[in-house]
């Protein structure tokens, strides 16, 4: 069952007049675009309260034994632009993934949302998740993928997102993460994945470079320090070796081809061992076509 809704503002978790169910949204937007999908369990909830309409959605799930705890939820979405791009974006370490992720944002005006970035600007702010994350952080243990989870999922729930679309850098890292995600209602239109040969992205990895000064990140063959001062005082990563670097891609390439499994119908794998504006060449190209595909689609919602 699925019918379109316009709900008042949610600012918080409040209690739904049904005790069976449960709401939750951090939108901060009085009005707000969502769509009811209900489990076979609630399809005899009656929409009667609802107001109906075409431009919002509520997304109703249902999480088992998995992350998030609460089951079933209610999930507020910002208004969604029916031609907005929903890219997600993988690659190895020193595949050049940061560098595309540049040039796709700033052509398609995309959000780029990086799981990692987000962890760190929640500890930050001092957010619930953030607080949740730093225990783990204080202990040098992992944070759990459903902490991280939320987090990704509240960033792709803000009306920017929604509006002008996403691209999700380096995550999801696992099946349990898409499968998450999948549960959340977030699929993607195009998943991207850099390959590089190994023994290239070894040699760029190992000859990295960090300025601690102005932050800037060189390559000792690719791109040299501009003089001797700023030779003298790079540093590099303690896990930037040979060795370790083989370690690190071993594990990629594990969690990577667990994550195609969900993704493959739409995955395009573009070859990252050629120049930047190259890559560039052959990842632009798919998503125009995704574009024209979008804008030929679009139409009215039907009720």
């Amino acid at each position: 069952m699925a019918c379109f809704a316009n709900l008042p503002m949610i600012s918080s978790p409040n209690p739904n007049p049904n005790p069976n169910l449960k709401a939750s949204a951090s939108l901060s937007q009085s009005s707000i675009s969502t769509k009811l999908h209900f489990s076979s369990q609630f399809s005899s909830l009656s929409p009667s309260p609802l107001s109906l309409r075409c431009n919002q959605t509520l997304i109703l799930r249902r999480f088992g034994g998995r992350a998030p705890s609460v089951s079933p939820t209610l999930v507020v979405v910002a208004s969604a632009n029916p031609n907005s791009l929903k890219i997600m974006i993988s690659g190895a370490p020193a595949s050049g993934k940061g560098t595309q992720c540049e040039l796709i944002t700033k052509k398609y005006d995309l959000m780029h949302i990086a799981a990692g970035d987000l962890l760190r600007a929640e500890v930050a702010a001092g957010s619930e998740n953030g607080r949740r994350a730093k225990k783990f952080m204080e202990k040098g243990k992992l944070v759990p993928n459903e902490i991280v989870v939320m987090m990704v999922r509240d960033r792709l729930l803000q009306p920017d997102s929604q509006e002008k679309g996403w691209l999700l850098d380096g995550y999801p890292r696992s099946q349990s993460q898409a499968t998450a995600l999948k549960e959340f209602g977030f699929e993607p239109d195009l998943f991207i994945l850099l390959e590089v040969p190994e023994e290239i992205l070894v040699e760029r990895v190992v000859g990295r470079r960090l300025d601690p000064v102005t932050g800037r990140i060189y390559h000792l063959k690719y791109s040299p320090p501009e003089n001797e001062e700023i030779a003298a005082r790079l540093t590099q990563r303690f896990d930037d070796t040979e060795e370790k670097v083989k370690l690190r891609l071993r594990t990629h390439h594990q969690n990577v081809e667990a994550v195609l499994s969900l993704y493959e119908d739409i995955t395009i794998k573009v070859n990252g061992g050629v120049s930047k504006e190259e890559v560039f060449a052959q990842i632009d190209s798919a998503l125009e076509k995704l574009v024209k595909q979008k804008k030929a689609t679009a139409g009215p919602v039907a009720i």
